[in-house]
């Protein structure tokens, strides 16, 4: 049986440490300070404990890289644009992914050399264990995170090499510019061959205001620019059969390239003469949109919301699901469907909805949005877009689509009822097209609205205007209004609300 601890003797347990568990105990601190000093300050170990010419050079690398980037965010803070070009600059982000990897594998070995500088074979068993972990799991860290911004940047790169174009930039029209955006069909045996949509984007240069002109893939007897090879081949107009519709114009000239011996996009430039020709804008760039590429791109922003007003078919024949109405955020596979969808609707219709998905992605894509699903947008968006773009004019671009969430979208259709199609008013259509930008700029006065007689009649008999009924909206194929009557999307002083 054990003695009963006497008084005044203590227990091993209590015992004050030694000198040497002391020591030990500094020795491991002052490895872990170390390796923490380099994780926060590069080069900061070596200047301590270490190799001092090692230690400034990796300092003043650091420190120049703080400095570089809180320079370019100043900059950007007051020029945003700037960083824009910076983003878009294939030079720029070469330099940076080489100086991230370069800055990964410089790092790694700055934080291994302050293990070294710990002295690990002066440390207990348990302590050296520690300090190995403690530097493996930061080495990873450091590496993992430069290796991923490389892999982001690599992607940016890659990016904007397979969409943008290298031609020269253009100056804008009126202080405008105006891009054609196609739509081409996802089928791989008619990319690029007949547009599907054609839309022009008219957007103020300074301030990012836009309108949508929408053109008919089926209007027929219609100008081409003046001037131009497609003109001299029909100088009365596109009327050559049945097949001489506007989406017809691409197919034409892919038949008859030797007419356009210095063209990379023979249907697209004729394209581009077409437009030009009916609306009376100079076409700055053009961007031909893959609509398979656009589901994928749908998909990597997680879906878009948008107001469905009627079911929409999904799929042809007799395999069809629809989706329903409601305010429902839709699939890749669905915005297809919805935008594209001809069943129960119209051209025009359909004109309308796919005014509304523009819309829809415009607002809802955020910066937030692109930063954390960025390599699944440039891989989709590469995919999905070929344009005249230069790069270097693509800042410029990403700075008016900003500015653009902000403002209201007007539209304007070049359709029945204002449009005979099949035999255009040219001088109406251009004077609609002015009309449609001057109003958005604030520079129209609109006239005095025609007398209602119901109106009238409620006014007279002293009923509120807030009491008077409303006629119910028509909706035609999942769009609010009618073939006889126009589309609200497809004539819209701000889209938002038209949809």
């Amino acid at each position: 049986m054990p003695s009963p601890t006497s008084p005044g003797h203590t227990h091993l347990s209590r015992l004050p440490s030694t000198a040497a568990d002391r020591a030990a105990r500094v020795r491991f601190r002052r490895a872990l300070a170390l390796m923490v000093m380099t994780l926060l300050v590069p080069g900061s170990a070596q200047l301590a404990a270490g190799d001092r010419r090692i230690g400034r050079a990796a300092l003043r690398i650091w420190v120049g890289a703080l400095v570089t980037g809180a320079l370019v965010l100043l900059i950007s803070l007051v020029h945003r644009q700037f960083l824009f070009d910076l983003v878009f600059d294939t030079r720029v982000l070469l330099a940076l992914r080489v100086g991230l990897i370069v800055g990964a594998i410089g790092w790694g070995f700055l934080l291994v050399d302050a293990w070294r500088l710990g002295q690990p074979l002066s440390l207990s068993m348990p302590h050296r264990r520690a300090a190995i972990g403690v530097n493996g799991a930061l080495c990873l860290f450091v590496a993992s995170a430069l290796l991923f911004g490389s892999h982001l940047v690599g992607a940016q790169r890659d990016l904007v090499q397979a969409m943008f174009g290298s031609g020269e930039a253009s100056d804008a029209a009126h202080g405008r510019y105006n891009v054609l955006l196609l739509g081409g069909d996802s089928g791989a045996d008619r990319w690029g061959l007949r547009p599907d949509s054609l839309t022009i984007a008219s957007i103020d240069q300074e301030t990012g205001k836009t309108v949508l002109i929408s053109l008919p893939r089926n209007m027929t007897n219609f100008p081409f620019a003046e001037g131009s090879v497609m003109e001299e081949q029909f100088p009365d107009g596109f009327d050559c059969g049945e097949e001489c519709m506007l989406n017809g114009v691409s197919t034409w000239a892919g038949d008859n390239t030797e007419l356009f011996p210095k063209s990379k996009n023979p249907g697209v430039d004729a394209t581009v003469m077409a437009v030009e020709g009916i609306t009376g804008l100079d076409v700055s760039y053009w961007a031909m949109v893959n609509l398979r590429g656009f589901r994928e791109l749908v998909d990597a922003v997680g879906g878009v919301t948008l107001n469905v007003r009627e079911p929409i078919p999904v799929g042809i024949g007799s395999d069809v699901n629809y989706v329903q109405p409601g305010i429902r955020k839709l699939t890749g596979f669905e915005t297809q469907w919805y935008a594209r969808a001809r069943q129960g609707s119209d051209d025009y219709s359909r004109m309308a909805r796919q005014k509304c998905v523009m819309s829809a992605m415009l607002d809802q894509i955020s910066p937030q949005t692109m930063l954390r699903n960025f390599s699944q947008i440039a891989q989709a968006s590469s995919d999905m877009v070929s344009t005249s773009i230069p790069a270097g004019e693509v800042g410029r671009f990403a700075d008016l689509a900003l500015k653009a969430k902000s403002q209201r979208i007007s539209t304007l259709s070049l359709v029945p009822p204002l449009v005979n199609t099949g035999n255009p008013d040219i001088d109406l259509v251009r004077a609609k097209v002015a009309e449609a930008i001057d109003r958005s700029e604030g520079d129209y006065e609109a006239p005095e609205p025609a007398a209602d007689a119901d109106a009238d009649a409620d006014a007279k008999a002293g009923k509120p205007k807030k009491d008077r009924p409303k006629p119910p909206a028509v909706v035609t194929g999942g769009s609010v209004g009618s073939l006889s009557q126009g589309y609200a999307a497809n004539q819209a002083e701000d889209l938002d609300q038209a949809c």
